[in-house]
């Protein structure tokens, strides 16, 4: 039997097929029917079987005395958990920290239950994925449109000119832009006249598809964006009625493209004809992701393409950059839970980093353990997350984790964080829940809705993320007496029934019971223009203190040096998060965990492809493989993320085989946005050079 649904591994929501035996899941192919992926997958939703399968994954609760490991009961293991963290936050409420990963954006339970879970804990020491990722992008829509979620899409089945920064789409399907199969998108853009252009530092899977592809120092993207406002405003081309334009004009006054030239590495020439060009193009979008926000400068950056959108009249416009029209209205929604975004109200304890919707940078997190005084974090809940992998200086937090009273973790495996846990709490695996996805569809290039029921039935030892949230929430806030019937309260609001509330309210007025009679999805459209026409008059095109920084920091950054080697991250098809290293079908074949180096680079340093190498930083030195490449901008190397599964007490034999180097054992906690404090993982200084024979993969303690 082949039973209809949507991949949850990453942002493109790929339509999928699961051939099912016996009720389980054994095969997994894309379906042709869903009108928004039309039969396209990625190599990662075969994993997801594999992950169903997984004799790692853990199915039963799991309790830690030392280094030693037991399976508990449910009710043992919730209210050993719910007693930890009564027992810390009764003596003081900031002292409890939660973290929650990114597949918590890709979880309808999760959403509808973990969040309001972890604002109930009324700490201030909120911390999540988004200070690794976009925190500059929710920022900036913030204080240009008023509202954190107000992050444009790029229309790019209509637009005629696509720029693309620090991005590779090709790899990711879209990432806030919510769009399987980008390679037929990008062809269809050149089918059609138009035009694809992407600037780098490497020469992606995207860039390879491209009409052109430009180089560029890591860093340096605010300065090309500002020497490109330059070239609009001189020549005429702006096209906005928005507040502060004059004041843009003079932030980038001096930014011409001769100046930044050097720095970025980009010839005066290049920067001029593509401002000209993308500003005359009728239909045209910029469009910057990861590699634009984790910089230095990541906020000025990610400020500055919605600035040039806006300045040459392609925002909120066809081909342009559009807001969204999901079935469930995600602005309104997080309007409703006070949510729309907070900005600097406090700061943090140690090292007075602003506060963001509530929460601070995940590169605090590790200085609010090891400091003393009231307010220290004693314990902890993860959430979906992995940070020992994914944050900087994950050395240094593995360290601090081992030293908290309390740590409960809701995930489904023993890896690099959770062997902290004292207790591990698991949730079902994604082919046993309901799937739909509020936060994706809220930033798709199509306004398209599409549920998934469960796959397969869930065993009796196995409950949902959600139902593990609302026992837990109940144990920690209703009285003993009172909490049998708290339990049995918060399971009457499930997830279904929100949703179908939410539809139900929503734009497109469907519902649950519409979207399972059409199991292939629902389709309402192409993006519709206008959405921000109602606060126009609101929409600033340079907010006061972006304008402020851009005039400390661009001067600044514009005459400074660009000697030595950088290091920049690097995504890759078959991996997301870290547990899908442990599916044996994404990690065979070739290393993957490799250092980029261009072959000068190389040549230099006596390296030949297949060495180890000393990758070294202020922060640490780690072992790499080495793979030469001319698709590397000179001076620059690049490591993917979320490899380094080398740690002891790690339960994912797949992983440990293919373990690799952890990016994060050198990125520091210290090189960080300048507005946000988001970590900075792009553009850090490095030393590479020859490893000695007797070294092995993974970090180097000693020499």
């Amino acid at each position: 039997m082949q039973v209809p649904a949507t991949c949850p591994l990453c942002e493109a929501s790929c339509g999928i097929l699961v051939d099912v035996e016996n009720g389980a899941p054994k095969a997994i192919r894309g379906d042709d029917q869903d009108g928004f992926s039309q039969g396209y997958i990625c190599p990662k939703a075969s994993a997801l079987v594999d992950l169903h399968a997984d004799p790692d994954r853990l199915r039963v609760p799991m309790m830690r005395t030392g280094s030693t490991w037991r399976e508990a009961s449910w009710d043992e293991a919730l209210d050993f958990a719910a007693e930890g963290l009564r027992k810390v936050r009764k003596r003081d409420r900031d002292a409890v920290a939660v973290y929650y990963g990114n597949p918590v954006a890709h979880n309808l339970g999760l959403l509808t239950h973990a969040l309001p879970f972890a604002r109930a804990l009324r700490t201030k020491n909120l911390y999540s994925a988004s200070s690794t990722d976009q925190l500059p992008q929710m920022l900036v829509a913030l204080r240009m449109f008023g509202h954190l979620a107000l992050m444009t899409v790029p229309d790019v089945d209509r637009t005629d000119f696509f720029l693309i920064l620090g991005a590779n789409p090709v790899v990711s399907n879209g990432s806030i832009m919510t769009a399987p199969d980008m390679k037929r998108r990008l062809r269809a853009i050149r089918d059609r006249g138009g035009k694809v252009v992407v600037v780098d530092p490497r020469r992606t899977e995207t860039a390879e598809l491209a009409d052109q592809h430009v180089f560029i120092r890591p860093g340096t993207d605010a300065l090309f964006l500002a020497a490109m406002l330059n070239c609009v405003f001189e020549a005429g081309l702006v096209r906005t009625d928005a507040k502060n334009v004059d004041v843009l004009r003079d932030v980038v006054r001096s930014m011409t493209p001769e100046r930044v030239s050097k720095r970025t590495g980009i010839a005066p020439e290049t920067i001029r004809q593509l401002a000209i060009d993308f500003a005359r193009t009728p239909r045209a979008v910029a469009y910057g992701r990861v590699g634009l926000c984790t910089q230095r400068h990541g906020t000025l950056a990610s400020w500055l393409v919605q600035a040039l959108n806006l300045v040459t009249g392609h925002t909120d416009v066809v081909g342009g950059a559009m807001i969204t029209t999901p079935a469930v209205d995600f602005v309104q929604l997080i309007s409703r839970l006070r949510l729309r975004g907070t900005y600097d109200r406090w700061r943090s304890r140690v090292r007075k980093l602003p506060e963001f919707a509530g929460e601070f940078p995940v590169a605090t997190l590790a200085d609010e353990i090891e400091t003393p005084g009231r307010g220290q974090v004693r314990a902890l809940v993860t959430i979906a997350g992995n940070p020992v992998l994914s944050a900087p200086n994950g050395r240094r937090l593995d360290r601090a984790f081992a030293s908290l009273e309390h740590v409960v973790s809701l995930d489904a495996y023993l890896n690099e964080t959770t062997r902290h846990a004292h207790v591990i709490l698991p949730p079902v695996p994604p082919l046993e829940r309901l799937h739909y996805d509020i936060a994706l569809y809220a930033f798709a290039v199509r306004n398209v809705a599409k549920l998934s029921d469960p796959i397969a039935p869930r065993s009796a030892s196995e409950r949902h993320d959600w139902e593990i949230v609302s026992e837990l929430f109940a144990r920690v806030f209703s009285p003993k007496p009172l909490r049998s019937a708290a339990i049995a309260a918060a399971r009457e609001v499930d997830p279904e029934r929100i949703l179908d509330g939410l539809l139900r309210i929503g734009p497109h007025r469907t519902s649950v019971k519409a979207l399972r009679e059409a199991p292939h999805g629902l389709d309402f459209g192409p993006l519709e223009p206008g959405r921000l026409a109602k606060c126009a008059t609101f929409i600033d095109c340079a907010p006061g203190d972006f304008a402020d920084e851009a005039r400390r920091e661009l001067p600044r950054e514009a005459d400074r040096k660009s000697d030595g080697l950088v290091l920049i991250g690097r995504r890759q098809l078959r991996s997301n998060n870290s547990w899908m290293h442990n599916s044996h079908r994404l990690v065979k074949g070739p290393r993957r965990c490799t250092l980029l180096v261009h072959p000068e680079d190389a040549r230099a340093r006596g390296l030949k492809n297949g060495d180890l190498a000393r990758l070294a930083s202020d922060q640490g030195t780690v072992v790499v493989p080495v793979e030469i490449s001319d698709e590397m901008l000179r001076g620059v190397v690049s490591l993917p993320h979320g490899w380094g599964h080398d740690r002891d007490g790690v339960r994912l034999s797949v992983a440990k085989e293919n373990a690799g180097t952890s990016i994060n054992d050198i990125t520091s906690d210290a090189w960080l946005d300048t507005l946000t404090g988001t970590a900075g993982f792009n553009g850090l200084a490095v030393e590479v050079s020859r490893a000695h024979d007797e070294a092995r993969v993974g970090r180097l303690d000693a020499e």
